[in-house]
């Protein structure tokens, strides 16, 4: 029996071993790669198909998303009602997200109805028709959603900053003006459907109890399909970045909210600072006990909550620092990033902090793989950034063994004000 007059021994998170179950992989038919983690408690699965059709591959603005958005909403055989009717029939989730470089279909089901839904998942990807009364109706829809989010400082910040960084006709930084709605047509639209979907260039990654003809299924219904047959063209976008520094832009003359954004360029992934920035990133703004929220919300009173945080892009990234706060304040909260960037330069983190800061992290990282789709999820991440395992574990042990002598180095090669964009929006 244990001594309940005697505390349990704590153990900091960083001494916890942390490994990342391997997939199961298998091909189909036509070469398309199927990853899976078999794993869960509950008789339920998550599917999903990932093309290489996201805006990265458009010819213009909007097309990858309204294609993506309306492969649901039609085929030769049933309307979006009959699909939706069906899908919920089971009991299952069915949803379309379209990306920068990516774009997905993704299934939520019980094990046992998924042989019943995957011949619906494979009618909208081989004769999804896209009903021009459908697209009339997602127009109209989002320009009116696009109308009120323009009021919204923190929209117009959100989208301006991109197109500071990248430049407003980069994937990452361009974006949707209510004349772009109007320009769309349905022959457009399936022009991009039939060549990224139908002939395009997919990854299936899966999770959850898989039933277990669950490789016959997905060969039968998705194994004759013309998929990964054709090179996928090399697409490139200059990156034009804005050399204006400071921007300050009235789009609410009685607001009395500013977003604020602080942004600069950075490496993606397979940079070897990438890991390690992490870790500053966690000190500076990157936990609701960090330097900047200790500061801004606690001490000073603002804003309700700011961050900073690394965009995470194939192609090219970003390390963003964003808030509101009240209008009169908002010089001062942006004088008071600068400052914290400034202490991080000059002095070394002290270990409390430090080893609090690795606990969090060691300690989000487990929460992260707690159950069979956040480690798919993973997986994902790493197969579509061209990385394998190793960057995981690499991560983990920069978390681990990252001095504050090599944060501070860090800080003062990325933290510097003259490389970063100001941009405030009131």
């Amino acid at each position: 029996m244990p001594d309940r007059k005697v505390s349990p021994p704590i153990k900091d998170a960083i001494d916890y071993h942390i490994s990342l179950k391997k997939p199961e992989i298998f091909k189909l038919d036509n070469g398309v790669t199927v990853y899976n983690i078999h794993a869960g408690t509950e008789r339920v699965v998550q599917l999903e198909w990932v093309f290489k059709a996201g805006n990265w591959y458009e010819k213009k603005n909007n097309v990858a998303a309204a294609a993506n958005f309306l492969l649901k909403n039609g085929t030769t055989k049933h309307n979006a009602y009959e699909i939706n009717e069906y899908v919920d029939f089971y009991g299952a989730y069915l949803n379309r997200t379209c990306y920068n470089e990516t774009a997905s279909i993704t299934l939520h089901c019980l094990s046992h109805h998924l042989e019943q839904l995957l011949p619906m998942v494979r009618e909208i990807l081989t004769d999804a028709v896209l009903p021009d009364q459908e697209l009339q109706i997602f127009k109209q829809n989002m320009k009116q959603k696009l109308s009120v989010n323009l009021r919204k400082c923190d929209f117009v910040a959100g989208r301006k900053i991109d197109a500071l960084l990248f430049g407003e006709k980069h994937p990452y930084g361009i974006y949707s003006e209510l004349a772009d709605y109007d320009a769309l047509n349905r022959e457009e639209l399936l022009e991009h459907y039939h060549h990224y979907y139908r002939n395009g260039h997919c990854i299936v990654f899966s999770a959850g109890i898989l039933p277990d003809n669950y490789a016959v299924l997905m060969n039968q219904y998705f194994g004759d399909l013309p998929l990964n047959t054709r090179l996928l063209e090399e697409v490139e976008h200059d990156i034009v970045k804005d050399p204006q520094q400071k921007w300050n832009i009235l789009n609410d003359p009685d607001g009395v909210q500013a977003a604020i954004r602080i942004a600069r360029p950075f490496p993606t992934r397979k940079h070897p600072d990438f890991p390690k920035v992490q870790v500053l990133n966690a000190v500076f703004g990157g936990f609701f006990g960090s330097r900047l929220m200790t500061n801004i919300r606690e001490d000073k009173g603002y804003t309700y909550g700011i961050y900073s945080f690394l965009v995470n892009h194939i192609h090219a990234g970003a390390w963003m620092i964003s808030t509101e706060a009240g209008r009169d304040v908002a010089a001062a909260t942006v004088n008071e990033v600068y400052h914290e960037m400034q202490q991080l330069r000059e002095k070394p983190v002290d270990q409390e902090e430090l080893l609090l800061v690795k606990n969090y992290l060691i300690g989000t990282l487990l929460g992260d793989l707690d159950g069979p789709f956040q480690i798919i999820g993973r997986w994902k991440n790493l197969i579509l950034n061209d990385l394998d395992d190793s960057f995981f574990y690499h991560s983990v042990d920069t978390i681990k063994t990252i001095g504050a002598k090599e944060l501070q180095e860090l800080a003062n090669q990325y933290l510097q004000p003259d490389q970063f964009h100001e941009l405030v929006v009131v």
